[in-house]
Formats: structure tokens, C-alpha cells, sequence
């Protein structure tokens, strides 16, 4: 059984014991919001400096604390790229 990083749908494998299963890698990252647009994100890399879109995360209490200039740390596998948590605090109350 698993559970699927970017859409959290349960997975099932059945197969034989000495079957090989791949395993995504994930690349953990933080970065920057530059923007909030809609239902994305405008992200800057703090390695790279590399600006990228990803979509708003679905989970209630990360979309509400995100705002311009707040770290983030976000997650990137397969191609595809998701926020997961905000680092440090905000200015919202």
C-alpha cells in the first residue's frame, strides 16, 4: 500500500515477493513566494534562484498563512512540484 505525494489517492501492489517496485526520489527544497496567483504559487529556488509555478496546496492551514516573501519548504519528484509546509512565521493574525 501507498499513498500517492501529490494527489494522496491509496495505491495497491500485488505482485510476486521478489517483484522490484520503483521508488520515486524526492527532492526537498525551500523557496520563496513571490506571488500568489489564483490557484498557483510563484516560487523562487533559495539555491538556485530559480522562479517556478506550483499549484495553491489543498490543506487549509498551509494556504493560510502563505503570503509574498514567506519561506516554504516544497517538494519536487517525478517532474512535479508541491509545497508541504511554511517555515517560520507570518504577519497574518
Amino acid at each position: 500500500m501507498a499513498v500517492g505525494l501529490f494527489d494522496g489517492a491509496k495505491r495497491s501492489f500485488v505482485g510476486p515477493a521478489d517483484a522490484r517496485v520503483e521508488i520515486p526520489i524526492i527532492d526537498k527544497r525551500i523557496g520563496q513566494v513571490i506571488a500568489i496567483m489564483g490557484e498557483s504559487l510563484q516560487l523562487m529556488d533559495m539555491e538556485t534562484y530559480e522562479v517556478l509555478e506550483v499549484p495553491l496546496p489543498q490543506e487549509e492551514d498551509i494556504r493560510k498563512r502563505l503570503e509574498p516573501s514567506i519561506e516554504v519548504e516544497y517538494w519536487r519528484s517525478m517532474g512535479k512540484s508541491k509545497v508541504v509546509r511554511v517555515r517560520g512565521t507570518t504577519t497574518k493574525t
